[in-house]
């Protein structure tokens, strides 16, 4: 078998892959959906949102770390595995602020669109409301530190491809929360421009751009228009 040609078999359909890709890449490129929050096809994994968790020949891992391998046979949108996938999901949305028709990335927001994938209909837990203050600093860009999910997409997207390291995380556990590296503390004291990848990586609706807010209606974004399984795979 050529290494172009060979498979693994993904929810009992065969996906081709290249040796060196990860499951979710192989999957991504044949236009299959995994639920994922903090991966990136221009970054590397490293697997810490746990919502690609998927069954390998009955084990579970992360698909965005683990290699493709020919024969393997890989368990994606089963009951048990969206179930876990709701769990997580409600613990960030009580972890944060997330009211969804107030925020402007609604309808643009990969959380609320895979919430919606997924059909979460209640965040359950009790809500955290921690207290993180708004940054306006910047002179195009607010932070609302309130909606982050620590999926540190801004802090590769900084360092790995603006050459900034403008963010960080900082804390452990429940103290975690997202910072930016100046004396300061605000983004205005910064380097940071409109023009960085770090600008536009965000999933939810921490970093957001001024003076262009619901300038496209809610009801006509991109997640209102197809749900997140689809528009991915239209984008392939």
């Amino acid at each position: 078998m050529s290494a172009a040609l060979q498979t693994f078999t993904l929810d009992d359909e065969e996906v081709p892959f290249t040796p060196g890709q990860t499951i979710i890449q192989a999957a991504r490129a044949a236009g299959k959906y995994i639920p994922h929050l903090c991966w990136h096809p221009d970054f590397t994994a490293h697997g810490s949102c746990k919502l690609c968790t998927v069954k390998v020949n009955g084990r579970t891992g992360a698909a965005c770390t683990i290699e493709a391998q020919a024969g393997q046979t890989v368990e994606n949108r089963s009951e048990e595995l969206d179930d876990k996938r709701r769990t997580l999901l409600q613990m960030l949305f009580v972890e944060g602020n997330h009211f969804c028709p107030s925020c402007e990335k609604s309808g643009n927001c990969v959380l609320q669109a895979t919430a919606y994938e997924l059909g979460m209909m209640s965040s359950h837990f009790d809500q955290f409301y921690p207290d993180r203050p708004v940054d306006a600093s910047h002179p195009d860009v607010l932070l609302d530190f309130n909606r982050c999910i620590m999926c540190e997409l801004c802090t590769r997207a900084s360092r790995d491809v603006d050459g900034k390291n403008i963010f960080a995380l900082s804390g452990r556990g429940i103290g975690s929360h997202l910072i930016v590296n100046s004396e300061s503390g605000r983004l205005g004291d910064t380097d940071f421009s409109l023009q960085d990848q770090a600008a536009s990586v965000c999933p939810v609706g921490v970093i957001l751009k001024k003076r262009v807010g619901f300038a496209i209606p809610i009801g006509k974004r991109q997640f209102d228009a197809q749900p997140i399984s689809i528009h991915l795979q239209e984008k392939m």
